[in-house]
């Protein structure tokens, strides 16, 4: 992720679902807030509710690998914060499916690039 800065502390997180517009898809949701910084920021945030730390860790794993590949597509000076709550299966929740839910909710953001 040559672009991108991980969002770790908790008053970032608070920053960002204060300022961000929220969208949602069937396995994921993000709030994505536009900056006019040169890079992006991104922050997972997977309930405990989800399954023990493998689980969860899992997820995380998925999430990152899905944004390493949207990286070059979507502009800069983006703060995305990736959330997978309580409600979702965790045992099937797959690559793809969140995938799609990066299409989609990128779409309807309008931040992917036009090539």
């Amino acid at each position: 992720m040559k672009n991108t800065i991980m969002i770790k502390k908790n008053y970032e997180f608070k920053i960002f679902f204060s300022r961000g517009k929220f969208f949602y898809g069937d396995t994921i949701n993000m709030y994505i807030h536009r900056t006019k910084t040169s890079l992006n920021k991104l922050g997972i945030a997977v309930s405990k509710k989800q399954g023990n730390s493998v689980t969860r860790n899992r997820i995380k794993r998925l999430i990152r690998e899905n944004y390493k590949n949207f990286e070059d597509k979507i502009g800069i000076g983006n703060n995305i914060i990736v959330l997978v709550g309580k409600n979702k299966n965790s045992k099937i929740i797959n690559y793809y499916d969140i995938e799609n839910d990066f299409k989609k909710i990128f779409l309807k953001a309008g931040i992917l690039k036009n090539d």
